[in-house]
């Protein structure tokens, strides 16, 4: 494992896979688009670049057509719900599993049409590299993860042998300062695992992770202030608890990085780069003490402990 690390005084924060996100929506399902700010395609203009595919949006009456022939086989309730989802339309009270709901955040770029890459000339998001696209990077064969410190976000990529999870030789990508992000977006249409990143210029991608797991390790540490405790602010009960999980992740774990949660409890992560594997990046290792510096249980935490 040869893994690509910070520099000396610099944070880990997360390391988890990423790649650009791909259309849901019938009229683009299994399509995206790298678009100026007049919605002409230019990936035929992003430097050094492979050919990539050429995709065309359905028709509305095409897929319309299209779901309805489907529906009459698998029957007419699901025939109904992919015909208003395919038109970016929700039904009330249908259950979720993750984040993920029927209704566009933005039907212009998530039903109509799908960029991935929106970027005038010379912008940031014009740098990003092409194996984030699956349809050039050999999906099968190669493997691209966001490394999130506290100074910066790079992208690594590397071969990925099935079954060799622990076999990564990263080569850096491409790398920003946080000072260039300038909003961080959570985008639910659908699957609930895609991410918009905005970069101070305007430009923006859209990004997703392999589960809504791997979404969060991307954006909490993008989204949320950087307002670590120190270790010696902390209670004595609160440091020993907090020094004490981290001791028992694997040899190489990062000192605990400890926040406050809104409820008044904290929060405890460890990173251990040796824990990181290719399908999943690293794992997130926390555990959230109360003021007391007791461990909680799954039971004892609160809705607030949970938040993003």
């Amino acid at each position: 494992m040869d893994l690509w690390q910070p520099d000396t005084g610099e944070t880990l924060l997360a390391r988890t896979p990423i790649a650009f996100a791909t259309g849901a929506a019938a009229p683009v399902s299994g399509m995206r688009w790298f678009r100026d700010t007049h919605r002409d395609d230019i990936q035929n203009e992003l430097e050094g670049w492979p050919e990539g595919p050429t995709y065309m949006a359905r028709s509305a009456g095409g897929s319309t057509a299209r779901t309805l022939l489907r529906g009459a086989v698998l029957g007419t309730g699901l025939a109904i719900k992919a015909f208003l989802s395919m038109h970016g339309g929700n039904i009330a009270g249908t259950p979720t599993a993750n984040a993920g709901t029927d209704t566009p955040g933005d039907p212009a770029d998530e039903v109509h049409d799908f960029p991935v890459l929106w970027a005038a000339p010379r912008t940031i998001a014009r740098t990003l590299p092409w194996q984030l696209d699956p349809d050039r990077s050999r999906a099968h064969r190669y493997r691209t993860h966001a490394v999130i410190t506290d100074r910066r976000l790079a992208i690594v990529g590397f071969d990925y042998i099935k079954g060799a999870e622990d076999f990564i030789c990263d080569d850096l990508l491409w790398e920003i300062s946080r000072s260039s992000l300038q909003a961080v977006e959570l985008r639910n249409f659908k699957h609930g695992k895609d991410t918009r990143i905005v970069f101070s210029d305007g430009s923006w991608c859209r990004l997703s992770s392999p589960t809504s797991a791997g979404r969060e390790r991307l954006t909490r540490y993008l989204i949320e202030p950087l307002d670590f405790i120190p270790l010696q602010e902390l209670t004595s009960a609160q440091r020993t608890t907090a020094e004490t999980f981290a001791a028992a992740q694997a040899a190489d774990a990062q000192p605990p990085l400890v926040k406050r949660n809104p409820c008044g409890c904290f929060r405890i992560e460890v990173v251990a780069p040796s824990m990181t594997v290719a399908t999943f990046g690293h794992p997130g290792l926390n555990t959230t003490m109360d003021a007391s510096g007791k461990e909680l249980t799954p039971m004892e935490h609160h809705p607030q402990d949970f938040l993003t």
